[in-house]
C-alpha cells in the first residue's frame, strides 16, 4: 500500500541518517548531517508515526505468533519431540527481539500519549515543564524503536544461521598471489576466534614459494553466514614482495568465496551425475596414509566441478567432506543465480556476493584498507588481525539501507 511506502522510505532515510552519525558500527563515510536537516527529518518522522497501524498491525500478529511458540514450549509432546522442539525454539528466537522491540514501541506510545494529557490537563508551569521533557524524552525513545523495528520486518535471508565453507583462491600476481591468499586465511582465523567459531581446514594446496594456491575452510558457529556472506569476492594486495629486490610494489589477488552449508534435503545430487575415485594420499601423516587409498577424487559431470580431497586418513571421511563441499558449490551456483536476478541498484550499494566482483583494496605503503562497497579506508593492521566485526556490521547497514530503498521504490503490491 501507499502507507507502507511511506513507511519504508522513511525509515529508509533513517538508517541513512543511523550511519552517518555511527548507527551500529560508525560512519562509513561522510561528515553527519547538519542539525537543521536531523531537525527536519524528526519533524517529518513524528509526523508519519502517528500513522502506524500498518506496522502496528503486522508486529501484533508477530507477537501472537510469539506467545502461541511460548505455549508450546511447554506442551509435553513438544518437549518429547526433539525435531519439534528445534523447530519452535528456533523460530520462538527468531521473533524473540521483535516481540521485545514492540513492546518497548507500545509502552514508548502510551508515555507519550500520557505527557501529552499532562500537558493539556496541569496550569502549573513546573509540571508543565516536566511533562515536556518527558514527551520529548518519549518521542526519542518512539522514533529510535520505530527505526528499529522497520529493519527488524525486513525479509529474513534464511541462510544466515547456517555454517559456511570458505574458499580462498590465489588470483593474478604468481608466487605472491599464493603468500596473500596464506595471509587472509590467517586474518579469517583470527576473525573466527574473535566471534568464538569453530574453523576446520577441510582442503589445501600450498605453493613451494610459501602461502596456498587454494584452501577450503569449514566456519561452524553462532550465524556465521549472516557476518562471512559480506566477504566473498576479489581481495587485491598493493605492496612489496619479500622477493622484490627493486622495491617495486606489486598487484596480487586472492579470490573469496562464501558458501553456505547444506543438508542432503536441501541439495539433492543423483549418484549418477557423479564419479568418484580413489588413490594414495600425499604429504605427511605416517606410512599408513601413503600405503592406503584414503583420497578421494569426486567429479559432478553436470557442471565439470572436480574435488579432490585428502585431508583426512580415512577414505569414508573424505568423501563426506567431497560431497559436503560439492552440496556447497552447487547451492553457491543456484545462489548467485539468486542473485543476478536481483535490483542492480541494490547490488552496486552491497556488492553481488560474487567471487569476481573487486571488494576490497590492501595497500601496504599507505597502511589502508579500501572498502569499495563502502567507499571508507581503514587501518590496515587492524584487519590484517582480525579486527574486521565493524566493518561487516557496516555492509549490513549498508545493505538493510538498500533493500528499505528497494522497498519504497517497488511501489503498491
Amino acid at each position: 500500500s501507499s502507507r507502507m511506502r511511506r513507511h519504508v522510505a522513511l525509515v529508509g532515510a533513517l538508517v541513512g541518517l543511523g550511519l552517518a552519525a555511527g548507527w551500529q558500527a560508525g560512519p562509513p563515510c561522510g561528515a553527519a548531517l547538519a542539525p537543521r536537516r536531523v531537525a527536519q527529518r524528526r519533524s517529518a518522522f513524528l509526523m508519519e508515526v502517528e500513522d502506524d497501524s500498518f506496522l502496528i498491525s503486522s508486529l501484533t500478529v508477530m507477537k501472537n505468533t510469539f506467545l502461541e511458540l511460548t505455549e508450546q514450549l511447554s506442551d509435553p509432546a513438544v518437549a518429547n519431540d526433539p525435531t519439534r522442539l528445534l523447530t519452535a525454539s528456533k523460530e520462538r528466537a527468531r521473533l524473540e527481539k521483535r516481540v521485545i522491540s514492540f513492546d518497548a514501541y507500545t509502552a514508548a506510545k502510551t508515555q507519550l500519549a500520557d505527557a501529552k494529557a499532562m500537558m493539556q490537563e496541569e496550569s502549573d508551569a513546573e509540571m508543565r515543564e516536566m511533562a515536556r521533557e518527558e514527551m520529548r524524552e518519549s518521542e526519542a525513545n518512539q522514533e529510535r524503536l520505530y527505526e528499529e523495528l522497520q529493519v527488524l520486518l525486513l525479509p529474513h535471508d534464511p541462510n544466515d544461521e547456517k555454517n559456511v565453507m570458505v574458499e580462498i583462491r590465489a588470483g593474478t600476481g604468481g608466487s605472491e598471489a599464493a603468500i596473500w591468499a596464506g595471509d587472509l586465511i590467517k586474518m579469517y582465523q583470527r576473525y573466527a576466534d574473535s566471534q568464538t567459531w569453530v574453523v576446520n581446514v577441510i582442503s589445501s594446496q600450498t605453493s613451494e614459494s610459501g602461502g596456498f594456491t587454494s584452501a577450503v575452510l569449514e566456519v561452524k558457529g553462532d550465524a556465521v553466514y549472516s557476518k562471512m556472506k559480506y566477504e566473498a569476492g576479489v581481495h587485491r594486495v598493493q605492496r612489496v614482495p619479500a622477493t622484490e629486490t627493486q622495491g617495486r610494489v606489486h598487484t596480487s589477488t586472492a579470490t573469496v568465496a562464501i558458501m553456505p552449508e547444506v543438508s542432503e534435503v536441501e541439495v539433492i545430487i543423483d549418484p549418477k551425475d557423479i564419479t568418484l575415485t580413489t588413490a594414495r594420499s600425499s604429504g605427511a601423516g605416517g606410512q599408513n596414509v601413503n600405503k592406503v587409498e584414503s583420497a578421494v577424487d569426486l567429479m559432478h559431470l553436470p557442471t565439470g566441478i572436480r574435488i579432490f580431497m585428502q585431508q583426512e586418513r580415512s577414505q569414508l571421511k573424505n568423501r563426506n567432506l567431497a560431497m559436503a563441499l560439492l552440496r556447497s558449490r552447487l547451492y553457491e551456483l543456484e545462489l548467485e543465480k539468486h542473485n543476478a536476478a536481483q535490483s542492480a541498484k541494490r547490488l552496486a550499494q552491497v556488492g553481488s556476493g560474487s567471487r569476481s566482483e573487486k571488494i576490497r583494496t590492501y595497500n601496504y605503503k599507505d597502511n589502508r584498507v579500501s572498502d569499495h562497497r563502502l567507499n571508507s579506508n581503514f587501518a590496515l593492521e587492524k584487519f590484517l588481525s582480525g579486527d574486521i566485526d565493524a566493518v561487516i556490521r557496516m555492509c549490513m547497514a549498508s545493505d538493510q539501507q538498500s533493500q528499505l530503498k528497494e522497498l519504497a521504490e517497488a511501489g503498491p503490491r
